[in-house]
């Protein structure tokens, strides 16, 4: 449960890093 929380926080974080370099 931790690591799957960690690993969701991590890919949003990501997801919202690409989306401000695109945009």
């Amino acid at each position: 449960m931790y690591m799957f929380d960690v690993v969701f926080m991590f890919i949003s974080m990501v997801l919202l890093i690409i989306c401000v370099l695109i945009g």
